[in-house]
């Protein structure tokens, strides 16, 4: 067996190579092995889309004529939650899951009427319509409404936590508003009952 020269070209060819080896390395086995094992699928695989959201700035004076109690706009076209505290020191944005359709989705003004620890969770009629096997849930691990729920002024609307981590930033819910448990846990201790809220 003869070998090529070992020359500058052939060595600097080399060490490139090996360079990109572990990234093509990582790059595929980033893939499902179903897209891996398919040539055809792994060359045409689009970019995994994330459920995460692209905050659009929100003013309260857009949405308010004042801050009241403490203001809140839950943007479901960017999936976020924008928190004003009643002196305006306080301005913090959360990550949400919106409804999952149009139809869904109620937009308007509001305001929260009662806060709960630990809710539980009854379905809806409309729930009950597209799955006759959902049931009442206790306050637990299971349970749709996460750790804490704020209740709006319109019936079965909420917001709420989720125990289920992969809604958030999605359209997954019935109508309500969701955020990470530790996330609406820190947002109750901050709205009172009685805060202003616009959906839009």
């Amino acid at each position: 067996m003869t070998k090529g020269p070992l020359n500058r070209r052939n060595l600097i060819l080399s060490g490139a190579a090996a360079l990109c080896l572990p990234g093509i390395t990582r790059a595929q086995t980033a893939l499902p092995a179903e897209v891996l094992d398919n040539p055809v699928a792994r060359d045409t695989q689009e970019p995994v889309r994330r459920n995460a959201t692209s905050f659009i700035t929100q003013r309260w004076q857009d949405h308010f004529d004042d801050l009241g109690k403490a203001a809140i706009v839950a943007d479901t076209v960017s999936r976020a939650l924008h928190f004003w505290s009643g002196d305006g020191t306080i301005y913090n944005v959360y990550p949400t899951s919106v409804p999952r359709t149009d139809e869904l989705t109620k937009r308007g003004y509001t305001r929260i009427v009662r806060k709960r620890v630990g809710p539980d969770w009854t379905p809806t009629p409309s729930m009950l319509e597209r799955d006759p096997t959902l049931k009442y849930m206790p306050p637990g691990p299971g349970n749709p409404l996460g750790t804490h729920a704020m209740y709006l002024d319109w019936p079965a609307y909420l917001i709420h936590g989720t125990h289920d981590t992969r809604k958030i930033g999605r359209q997954s819910s019935d109508g309500c508003i969701g955020l990470y448990n530790h996330m609406i846990e820190a947002l109750y201790q901050l709205a009172p009952v009685g805060t202003q809220v616009r959906i839009i």
